[in-house]
């Protein structure tokens, strides 16, 4: 490819492109290489989308190439369940990942042959302080550090005690690797920072080889250099981290030069982003797990019925600058809600059924009424629904003295129900608690299909579900997981944990078609939202998740809160 080839995508604007169609039309790079290197010490959440949609998208529109790579120089908080998940997130995302897995871990003999380099070259020394002594030595952001009484060490001295670091001679935290850069710099990050510590804990990959491991910081840019990676695309909490990154690259024989570019992260309402206390929801039992679907996660995503085209939809709505902004959680919400709105089916389930008797209904007649598959594509044809003498609405669809403006089900009023017939109350049925447990109706047989030949109108639809055909099921509603908009800011963001952010329903009435609802396959139940099936889902106990209400839940769950 030219570098004229290289400039021609020219539909999107914003610093990292533009960046990127100079480089190559200067053939400052030959080709685009970018990456998306995660640390396997939890799931990707929606901001990690962010920076996989750019960092595979950028590649792609430029005729480059994007690797997925483990940074996994932490083996005491990785685990193989998150590089699974990982990749199964990354695969779903469909952002034209091809190639082979990369990991850190693959280069832990180079890295460690470079570290005894800077040693050798007077730039590396072994640390004797203590953690606790280290951060003193440090200094603050507004006064120099110190000097520590080991930077003096000899070059023989420094390698043979990384030697034995590496052989397994000292304890854990006994002594660390340090870059020797300077003490006094404004940039706390360069203040002699950390590249190797010893952790006896087993690697994922490489097991107990290794007692001592590289920090993220020497690891990260350096594999970038082995793979040649041209643009080292991160958020801009690694801001400060870039000359640092730079030093390292320029004091070590590496086979490429990349350049880090930082970008805004993403933030979100009602939505905490740090992997941190996502790990900490976890840990804590807040949450069912990491696909939990309130967790921003994108296994939570997927569990919850998000197509993955909503979320590439989402993030290409985001700006890509050095501005730190927040997203309204229902920017979101209408990413989901728009494509669903095209695609799914619609079917009836009744949440919290009331059952009505129809009296003029003849006693165990059955038949089968024609509904709209999808009101949206014509394609998409029509179902066949049993109706009978008995059915279920919901209970908010009935009120006893209703006002003038409710027009659904009350004493004495007509509402019609959806493909079927009009019907109208006339009897309240109620327990020794004075609670309403069943209606009874009459119906008018000339309004098959909704319609009267009469032409009179109503104003009310309902959904409705056979009492003799209904799906027994449990449904799952999902709200905001936090009622304050910023819970990160909250001094303890787990006191602003919603506890209504999922209402578990049972004893829910589906009609007889959703029992063969395939798993993940999202539809919607009229009036009331999209839903999937639950992972957790049998055929003797159907389980559906709601992945989205009608319209705004976000502002109607704060609301009522």
């Amino acid at each position: 490819m030219n570098t004229e080839d290289n400039a021609v995508p020219d539909a999107v604007h914003d610093f990292i492109r533009d960046k990127i169609r100079e480089d190559l039309t200067n053939g400052t790079v030959g080709s685009l290489v970018t990456r998306f290197p995660p640390e396997p010490n939890g799931y990707l959440h929606i901001g990690h989308a962010k920076s996989i949609c750019l960092n595979f998208g950028v590649a792609r529109e430029f005729g480059g190439h994007c690797n997925l790579r483990f940074d996994d120089t932490n083996p005491a908080k990785e685990d193989q369940e998150f590089i699974d998940a990982i990749q199964a997130d990354v695969k779903w995302l469909d952002v034209g990942w091809d190639g082979d897995v990369k990991y850190a871990s693959d280069n832990f003999e180079q890295l460690y042959e470079w570290a005894e380099h800077l040693i050798g070259e007077g730039l590396a020394y072994v640390e004797d302080l203590s953690a606790e002594e280290m951060r003193e030595y440090r200094g603050t952001l507004t006064e120099p550090g110190r000097e520590s009484p080991s930077r003096s060490r000899s070059v023989e001295e420094n390698l043979d005690l990384f030697r034995r670091m590496r052989a397994g001679e000292f304890e854990d935290g006994a002594r660390v690797l340090r870059a020797k850069i300077d003490m006094a710099s404004g940039n706390i990050n360069l203040r002699d920072p950390v590249l190797y510590r010893i952790i006896r804990a087993p690697h994922p990959r490489t097991g107990d080889t290794w007692c001592i491991y590289p920090t993220y910081d020497f690891a990260h840019g350096q594999t970038d250099a082995m793979e040649g990676i041209t643009h080292s695309l991160c958020t801009l909490e690694f801001e400060d981290h870039r000359p640092l990154y730079d030093w390292l690259i320029e004091n070590l024989p590496v086979p490429a030069r990349p350049r880090q570019y930082e970008f805004s992260r993403l933030n979100m309402t009602h939505t905490v982003l740090s992997k941190r206390l996502l790990t900490q929801l976890v840990a804590e039992g807040h949450v069912a797990g990491w696909d939990d679907p309130r967790m921003p996660t994108v296994s939570g995503f997927r569990r919850r019925g998000v197509p993955s085209s909503a979320i590439h939809d989402f993030i290409s709505r985001l700006s890509i600058s050095k501005n730190e902004g927040t997203v309204e959680a229902a920017m979101l919400e209408h990413c989901i809600r728009d494509p669903l709105n095209d695609s799914a089916l619609r079917r009836m389930g009744v949440l919290r059924p009331l059952k009505v008797v129809i009296e003029n209904y003849p006693e165990g007649q059955v038949e089968e009424v024609d509904a709209v598959n999808n009101p949206r594509d014509e394609t998409a044809g029509i179902r066949k629904v049993p109706f009978s003498r008995e059915i279920y609405v919901e209970r908010d669809d009935f009120m006893e003295d209703a006002p003038k403006k409710f027009f659904r089900l009350s004493l004495g009023r007509e509402v019609r129900l959806r493909a079927a017939y009009f019907i109208t109350c006339t009897d309240v049925i109620k327990d020794a608690a004075g609670e309403v447990i069943e209606l009874r109706c009459t119906y008018d047989p000339e309004t098959r299909g909704g319609d009267s030949p009469d032409g009179r109108k109503v104003k009310g639809t309902l959904h409705w579900v056979s009492a003799q055909h209904a799906v027994d099921a449990e449904v799952r509603l999902y709200n905001p997981l936090f009622v304050d908009e910023n819970p990160g800011a909250a001094e303890d963001f787990r006191s602003v944990l919603n506890p209504e952010s999922l209402e578990t329903l049972s004893g829910c009435k589906l009609e007889p078609s959703l029992s063969d609802v395939a798993a993940g396959e999202v539809v919607q139940f009229e009036r009331l939202g999209y839903f999937c099936v639950d992972p957790d889902a049998s055929a003797d106990n159907p389980v559906f998740n709601r992945t989205v209400g009608l319209r705004d839940s976000f502002a109607r769950a704060m609301a009522k809160g």
